[in-house]
């Protein structure tokens, strides 16, 4: 039953490309001279306006330079970065960066809490960005748009009628021929492998099966080849990924914008947005062509939906469902695939617990042929691996921001209108007050253990977020984590390549 070979993991948190980005941009940013005119230029604003701000009680600051305030703080990794400065100055801490509104940084659960059931409609906002307008529509999707009717709209959309339980259990045989085909290829690499010091890059098969399964649900194509432009909608998507993550000028200094179109940002966004809103509006128009009364994949649904006015409120644009489209994609694909890379490079470097998870697989599905979807829901020692590797690597480390909508008081301290919300995931699952060896992978903490991501009362671990811009998907990324992962455990034995 199990082929026995070597791994490579290329551990690539998404949010790597952020950090570096970042950190060299800003780098870049400490040395252009026209800051200095707009400090010049601004002085005196800001002069005026800190005398009203004396006699309000703001969350503790680090000190910060001239014009670019605490850009220089953040680092290489932000989230990490972010950590240490609030170790120091508190969970609840009030940064300057550019000349953008003040940002708020949330690291404790007791704070997300305080949030989540005291303030969640006022920390419902989504701060708009460059990158956030171009390759989503102008907010018109369902992550971005800012917080009202319509993102009212796009989340029922998503949570009742795209990503709910029963729609998610109905897409389990595409999850099946794609995962039976990734077993397949597999084995025929450990056959080629034998005793040599050759691997097997597991994180392309994982990439690429996480891409075909969610491309298959959501537009109906197996996008992993050439055919149809499927390997240049995966290139796309990738791109579009890499460069909402990268640092825009004007999102700190929006007087500056003219920086990001002189160095080609603007022209790059605009250019994959409109490669990829011409793949969406070839296969919606595939779609509208053969359409039935019986839908297959989320863009089915979603054009019946926009035929059948009486089921939502508003109307559904080609627009609106290419936005939904893009955030499918976008977030749903390389979310799915980090997490199950971390997951088996912890597994490899904790062979105890690979091996009582192997064990638990092995004797729940026996010596079936297939891994089935009942079978999963008895492996409960494999649901904690997962919950934990959601705990130490977390797919966004600072969860996507928020921003208020009216000014609030927590703790004792003001917390302005407009103010960006950065909630530190990465720091909240290692906080010293709440988990014992937080720096360990320990997935036994979980066991009996009524802290769970899915659950609205549970603040320790929000991979997914909270309230009411908790993520939709999480059904579905788990599901496809879970069915993927039992697999590589019961057919195949793991190692490090040496």
């Amino acid at each position: 039953m199990a082929n026995n070979f070597p791994l490579i993991i290329s551990k690539h948190l998404w949010l790597d490309q952020l950090c570096l980005s970042f950190f060299i941009s800003v780098s870049v940013l400490l040395i252009i001279p026209v800051l200095l005119i707009l400090f010049t230029r601004n002085a005196n604003k800001r002069s005026s306006s800190s005398s009203g701000r004396k006699s309000l009680n703001l969350p503790p600051s680090p000190p910060r330079l001239p014009v670019i305030g605490n850009l220089h703080q953040l680092g290489k990794f932000p989230h990490r970065s972010l950590r240490a400065l609030s170790e120091k100055y508190g969970p609840l801490m009030l940064l300057h960066l550019g000349q953008a509104a003040p940002t708020l940084v949330v690291s404790s659960p007791d704070l997300v809490k305080e949030i989540a059931k005291n303030h969640d409609t006022t920390f419902s906002n989504r701060p708009q960005t460059t990158a956030t307008d171009i390759l989503f529509y102008g907010g018109k999707d369902m992550a971005f748009s800012p917080y009202g009717e319509s993102w009212r709209q796009a989340r029922r959309i998503c949570a009742v009628q795209l990503l709910c339980l029963k729609r998610v259990q109905s897409f389990q045989s595409i999850r099946e021929e794609e995962v039976t085909k990734m077993v397949e290829r597999l084995r025929k690499a450990s056959l080629n492998i034998g005793d040599s010091t050759n691997s097997v890059n597991l994180s392309e098969i994982l990439i690429s099966t996480s891409n075909n399964i969610v491309s298959r649900c959501v537009l109906g194509e197996n996008y992993d080849t050439e055919e149809g432009g499927g390997s240049r909608l995966g290139e796309l998507g990738r791109k579009a990924l890499v460069q909402f993550l990268a640092f825009s000028v004007a999102d700190f200094f929006p007087s500056l914008r003219w920086i990001d179109v002189l160095r080609g940002f603007i022209a790059s966004l605009k250019s994959t947005s409109r490669a990829l809103d011409a793949i969406y509006s070839e296969v919606i128009e595939e779609h509208k062509a053969i359409f039935t009364s019986s839908p297959k994949d989320f863009v089915d649904i979603l054009l019946q939906l926009q035929k059948d006015h009486s089921m939502v409120n508003f109307e559904l644009t080609n627009i609106h469902i290419k936005a939904i489209i893009q955030d499918m994609l976008v977030g749903g694909i390389e979310t799915t695939s980090t997490l199950m890379e971390w997951l088996m490079s912890e597994l490899m470097n904790n062979p105890r617990v690979m091996k009582r998870a192997q064990e638990e697989v092995r004797r729940v599905v026996g010596e079936k042929a297939m891994v089935e979807i009942n079978d999963i829901h008895r492996m409960d020692y494999l649901k904690c691996v997962i919950r934990e590797a959601l705990r130490l690597h977390p797919p966004g480390t600072l969860l996507i921001p928020r921003e208020t909508s009216r000014s609030v008081e927590i703790r004792g301290y003001h917390i302005p209108a407009g103010t960006k919300v950065l909630v530190n995931a990465w720091a909240i699952h290692r906080h010293p007050d709440f988990w014992d060896e937080p720096e360990e992978f320990i997935p036994e903490r979980f066991e009996n253990s009524p802290v769970d991501f899915k659950s609205q009362e549970c603040f320790e671990l929000i991979p997914f977020g909270f309230g009411r811009r908790q993520c939709p998907g999480i059904a579905f990324g788990v599901t496809s984590t879970e069915y993927v992962i039992a697999n590589l455990l019961y057919w195949f034995d793991w190692k490090l390549p040496t």
